[in-house]
């Protein structure tokens, strides 16, 4: 098993960047497809960006291409999410999730959740 945890989240103006981290414990990232996904109130949680296992394939939703990247430490056991040119609509609760299996967009698959961070972002 692994547990996550989430941290960096905060109140940021339109066009700031925030860099969230997400501190794995117990086994390592480079076990598992790593994800980030986020939920905004009244909606879905949706899938924003995930790492395979090997680190050789990586996918972004359409609404974040461009603008964050994924990566992760495996030394470190962490995986980070940069954002950058933020705007309101980003706003939303972000999570850190791993699945033992390959990367999937759907939050249903995967087996492992941080607890979130939430990140604002003003106009």
């Amino acid at each position: 098993q692994v547990q996550l945890v989430e941290s960096g989240g905060g109140l940021v103006q339109a066009g700031g960047s925030l860099r969230l981290s997400c501190a794995a414990s117990g086994r390592t990232v480079s076990n598992y497809a790593m994800a980030w996904f986020r939920q905004a109130p009244g909606k879905e949680r949706e899938f924003v960006t995930g790492i395979s296992k090997s680190g050789g394939r990586i996918d972004y939703a359409d609404s974040v291409k461009g603008r964050f990247t994924i990566s992760r430490d495996s030394a470190r056991n962490m995986v980070y999410l940069q954002m950058n040119s933020l705007k309101v609509e980003d706003t939303a609760v972000y999570y850190c999730a791993a699945r033992t299996w390959a990367t999937t967009f759907a939050a249903s698959e995967y087996d492992y959740w941080g607890q979130g961070t939430q990140v604002t972002v003003s106009a």
